[in-house]
């Protein structure tokens, strides 16, 4: 993975200033249709409002300009946090396609990547159960085997806190291409990453930690054909000092320290993130 790391401040590598979180509260509000209204208010999420808080779902959509006739891509939908709000929310009018890792690269056993290579088979039925529609509405895919015919048919990419393993697991390339590919011309990329802070080390910001840089994140996207559109603080957390030995997984809801300090961890609740746009250049 060739990573270029500038010394470019986060001023210098935005391409707007940066928007604060309670404008983006109330913007998110303001523009939310009741159709993302009632999503949010579902009974789906019953367990997954606590962490709305630290997320801010409503104000990250609007942020990145998500609408329901869009087709959507989540890359690494995971335990289905993000997809519970983005499958229903775009089901109807547009698509919404679950993306995850090509399983052969990564650093896991043969258990675990047999259980990715069935990800395209199992995800659709997981997203039905969650949703109450029907299976064949929802697409899944891992990245070495995306159907010719997706390929650029994607509004938007969104990538939510996976950019740290990409970079440190060495698959960031790889999988940027596929999902460069995936995209509309003009189409969008929506990142939200555990974020460190200006100036720390490559060596702790390489993605071991679970955090990176601003300046890391935007001159990988540049260096495969993105431009930086717009930057959010919806997600910022300046409570969060990015220096934990043990990295991200130290704050809630992982608590890597167990019970040592777990109240001065809980107070400060989840990373901070960076929330970039990107547009995928010609």
């Amino acid at each position: 993975m060739k990573l270029m790391i500038g010394a470019l401040t986060a001023v210098g590598v935005v391409a707007s200033a940066p928007v604060s979180a309670k404008h983006h509260e109330e913007d998110g509000m303001a523009h939310s249709d009741t159709n993302l209204r009632t999503i949010m208010m579902h009974e789906r999420r019953a367990e997954d409002k606590a962490r709305d808080k630290y997320r801010h779902p409503t104000q990250t959509i609007n942020f990145f300009g998500i609408e329901p006739s869009h087709t959507v891509v989540e890359y690494v939908p995971g335990g289905g946090w993000y997809t519970r709000i983005l499958a229903p929310y775009v089901a109807e009018k547009g698509k919404y396609i679950g993306l995850t890792f090509a399983p052969d690269p990564l650093p896991f056993g043969d258990e675990a990547k047999e259980r990715i290579r069935g990800f395209p088979t199992k995800f659709p039925t997981d997203v039905a159960e969650w949703t109450s529609m029907p299976a064949a509405k929802f697409a899944a895919y891992t990245t070495d085997m995306v159907p010719e015919e997706a390929n650029g048919t994607a509004d938007y990419v969104i990538i939510p806190r996976m950019m740290h393993n990409l970079m440190r697991w060495n698959l960031a390339d790889s999988e940027i291409k596929v999902m460069r590919n995936m995209l509309k011309d003009g189409g969008m990329v929506g990142i939200i990453q555990h974020r460190a802070k200006d100036g720390t080390p490559f060596s702790y910001a390489d993605g071991n930690k679970g955090y990176l840089r601003t300046d890391t994140v935007v001159k990988f996207m540049e260096a495969h054909g993105f431009e930086l559109v717009k930057q959010s603080e919806v997600n910022a957390n300046p409570k969060d000092t990015a220096d934990y030995p043990k990295g991200v997984w130290t704050l809630p809801p992982r608590y890597a320290e167990g019970e040592t300090d777990k109240a001065k961890y809980t107070e400060i609740g989840e990373s901070d993130r960076m929330t970039l746009l990107f547009k995928k250049l010609p």
